[in-house]
């Protein structure tokens, strides 16, 4: 694609294909589609959609200057400064089914207690790798190998050097055979366990190990409603010791605490400090993972609590008073900069993830084994074949599933990082003070961004650095690639350099959250400041905009026809604009809005530069109308400067089936030529073997000519809901499917804001059923349907695109600028 405009995938129409209908009763989901700003046809705020009017008729759309009026009138007539709590508060009706307590031996799944033979089946089980005798693997969506996995370690060598400015390292090795090691697991089952075996999958690998007896694994179970390994109570929880072979119970009853309380894991810290003394002490924390904003855990027992946030397992660590070898996140997304900040002053390494993990997790059995054999062996010797072992495992049962782990030195992180990280956040500022804010936002756009899904709003820091390209970023990158001593991604994962951070995109609602977290953590102010500068230009970009402020239905007169505008000066723009920033403060008109706007109060930039600025780098939103070229297509023309402003265009295309709309997605398929963007008239969309898919590009990465497009599709697999994971990139230009991860509904993850691990695979033989959103004429969500026939996997999924025959399309764009707003052409009916 040139330069100044957005990537393109290309299109392969193989044919005509199958299968555009929804089909059978509601499924009563809730939208499966895009959530990242696309809710409907009528979502984005520029177009509304009729189920009426002559083919290829358009519609025009309203817009930037006739929005942000009525933003401001709606505001200040009436509406007050009553913004909604970061997390909402719900209530959980859940009861605790009754539970059989065996003796201090764990009783296998499924057998009964008064057999004689249970403790040597189990063994027997473990050691032979039966596992299907245990009854710990139930989940069949996913395939499981109950074979040893054997890793194939990395050709890089681990780092070894360290700064010379870093701390001495707090854990003494003493490397004569004398070393004694003890393993703390908080494994918060939730979920992962009561729906997938997942924590038992993982207590079975450790029970396989051949254990020295100077190795000690401690288990702290809880969180979750129901395990699947007989004997782990689901109303309270326990504390179990790792042995040959099996599990032996510590702690019968240690009250039925929660599990994102951080005096709970402190508790177990001091029980495992105090009962099992080493001179190594490490903690593996296990559940799911939110980043450095939301932070670790989900209690599935209490719905209503919140995740442990980082000031919260800074608090933890802290009262438990006990420092660490390495400390290792076996949950999603929590290799970042803030949490290696937070964690110097607790351990000597952090191992973790930058991206969300697979379900299956760390692969356990050869690691414990090897540090069984020398118990002397160095941290970064442990951190590695933690990684090798869990890329490997990855690798061979999560086909498709991006992985992503590091292991972080924090003495040298804190001796090298915070500096730069300041003198980075400062050159940020000084470049959107000096009119470059469009820069700095192409810089974070290009980013390997983590979470998609979660909409955390982390990206590789690293890359982060190297976009932004001056003598202070090339520094940051310098000193965090050499706090990082072994990372290791699956071949599918780019540009993930073992540290993420959080840095604002296009969610208003985690600001806000982030400066709290920060300023308990120790984040420099500078950071802070620069954060708040970056989200307020945003936020004024997409006010200025009219994007994402939930004002849609505001803007039709009373005839329903939609409210235009002619366009307007800077100087107007600017005018409104600095009154909204007088406001400081914008609730969102339909309630629904989870963002406070603190932050803008806080902000270095005055009202009058982001006013200016805005107005003079603003989408001309007038000019997102189509006109008939004269070959008969339809086009819409932006000049240059235009362009530069428009990160990432996505079609948008609906079926009209006579009764209402079903949504296909939002897929980046358009052409130019020269400054024009033409319609696509081709009435195709993406397939599956012929049979047609609902689909969401979900993230674009590019590098010069490399590239990867990846989306997905909503889909039953095998009865439960997931997705199906699509790729597009420069060796495989046409597509391919990379398989699938369970998708998880917003009331699952909206307590905690944590990201699930992905607990699916895609096999031979699976079922694959597609699922679409359906709208009303009136363009409200009615609900999520079975679309098309349904599919049986084979070694030969072939992903194209058809042409969609005797069925009634409307297709729009969505054009998202430099400040994440996004809004809609007007729509073309064909």
């Amino acid at each position: 694609m040139p330069d100044n405009k957005p990537r393109s995938r290309q299109r392969n129409i193989t044919g005509s294909g199958s299968g555009a209908y929804k089909k059978g009763s509601g499924l009563g989901t809730g939208p499966v589609g895009n959530t990242g700003g696309h809710s409907g046809p009528s979502s984005g705020g520029n177009t509304h959609y009729t189920s009426t009017g002559p083919s290829r008729a358009v519609k025009r759309g309203g817009g930037g200057i006739g929005l942000l009026v009525v933003i401001l009138i709606v505001y200040f007539l009436f509406f007050k400064n009553d913004s909604s709590s970061d997390y909402e508060s719900y209530n959980d009706s859940y009861d605790n089914q009754p539970q059989v307590v065996y003796d201090n031996e764990l009783t296998p799944y499924g057998q009964d207690s008064s057999d004689s033979s249970s403790v040597s089946s189990l063994i027997n089980s473990l050691s032979t790798g039966s596992y299907g005798d245990m009854g710990i693997y139930t989940d069949n969506v996913y395939e499981t190998k109950p074979e040893m996995v054997e890793s194939s370690p990395s050709t890089a060598p681990v780092d070894d050097s360290v700064s010379s400015g870093a701390r001495a390292k707090r854990t003494v090795i003493k490397g004569d055979g004398s070393d004694v090691v003890t393993i703390m697991v908080y494994m918060c089952g939730t979920d992962l366990e009561s729906k997938s075996g997942m924590a038992s999958n993982d207590l079975a690998e450790m029970a396989r190990a051949s254990l020295s007896d100077k190795v000690n694994i401690l288990i702290y179970t809880g969180g979750c409603k129901g395990w699947k390994t007989s004997g782990i109570s689901s109303k309270v929880n326990q504390i179990y010791l790792i042995t040959k072979g099996g599990m032996k119970r510590l702690v019968d009853d240690d009250g039925n605490k929660t599990m994102t309380d951080p005096s709970t894991l402190t508790s177990f810290i001091k029980y495992c400090a105090s009962n099992y003394p080493a001179n190594r002490n490490e903690l593996i924390l296990w559940d799911h993972g939110g980043g450095s904003i939301s932070g670790f855990g989900y209690d599935e027992k209490v719905y209503s609590s919140t995740a442990m946030d980082l000031a919260g397992i800074d608090k933890a660590l802290t009262d438990a008073g006990v420092k660490f070898d390495f400390i290792g996140f076996d949950a999603c997304l929590m290799a970042t900069a803030e949490n290696a900040i937070m964690l110097d002053d607790h351990a000597d390494y952090l191992i973790a993830s930058e991206e969300t993990e697979p379900g299956i997790g760390w692969y356990y059995t050869q690691w414990l084994n090897k540090l069984s054999q020398n118990t002397g062996m160095s941290t970064l010797e442990i951190g590695k074949n933690i990684i090798d072992d869990y890329t490997s495992a990855c690798a061979s049962q999560c086909r498709g599933q991006k992985t992503t782990l590091s292991i972080i030195d924090l003495a040298e992180f804190a001796d090298t990082v915070p500096d730069k990280l300041t003198a980075f956040a400062k050159s940020i500022n000084g470049i959107i003070s000096d009119n470059g804010f469009k820069t700095v936002s192409d810089a974070r756009h290009s980013c390997k961004e983590f979470g998609r899904q979660s909409r955390i709003d982390q990206v590789d820091l690293i890359q982060l650095a190297k976009n932004i390209n001056n003598s202070e970023s090339k520094a940051l990158a310098d000193a965090v690639r050499s706090s990082v001593k072994y990372n290791r991604t699956s071949s599918d994962m780019t540009y993930a350099g073992g540290v993420a951070i959080y840095f604002p995109g296009g969610e208003r609602r985690l600001v806000d959250p982030a400066r709290t977290v920060f300023s308990k953590i120790g984040m420099n102010d500078e950071y802070v400041r620069c954060i708040t500068d970056v989200a307020s230009m945003s936020t004024a970009g997409q006010a200025a905009g009219g994007s994402g402020f939930g004002l849609l239905d505001m803007f039709t007169d009373s005839s329903g026809s939609d409210y235009s505008y002619g366009g307007g000066s800077a100087d107007m723009i600017g005018s409104l604009l600095g009154s909204f920033l007088s406001a400081r403060s914008l609730p969102d008109a339909t309630g629904k809005d989870d963002a406070t706007y603190d932050y803008m109060d806080d902000r270095s930039l005055d009202d009058d530069f982001i006013a200016e600025y805005v107005s003079l780098n603003i989408l001309d939103l007038s000019q997102l109308e189509w006109k008939e070229g004269s070959d008969g297509t339809y086009r819409i023309s932006l000049t240059d400067d235009q362009w530069d402003l428009v990160h990432d265009i996505d079609l948008n295309m609906f079926i009209d089936d006579g009764d209402g709309y079903i949504d296909l997605g939002l897929d980046n398929v358009f052409e130019t030529d020269g400054n024009d963007m033409i319609a696509d008239d081709s009435g195709a969309w993406l397939a599956l073997n012929g049979q047609v898919m609902p689909y969401y590009r979900a993230d674009t990465w590019e590098d010069g000519d490399r590239y990867s497009i990846m989306g997905y599709a909503p889909i039953l697999l095998n009865g439960e809901r997931a997705k199906l994971i699509i790729v597009f990139d420069d060796t495989n230009p046409n597509g391919y499917v990379a398989g699938a991860v369970a998708d998880y509904s917003h009331e699952e993850t909206v307590p905690t804001q944590t990201s699930a691990k992905s607990t699916v695979g895609l096999n031979v033989g699976d079922k694959i059923q597609f699922v679409c959103d359906y709208y009303t004429y009136d363009l409200k969500y009615q609900d999520s349907y079975m679309f098309g026939e349904e599919i049986t996997v084979t070694d030969d999924l072939k992903v194209s695109d058809v042409t969609l025959d005797d069925v009634d399309t409307i297709i729009s764009y969505r054009f998202t600028d430099i400040y994440e707003g996004t809004y809609w052409t007007p729509a073309i009916y064909n």
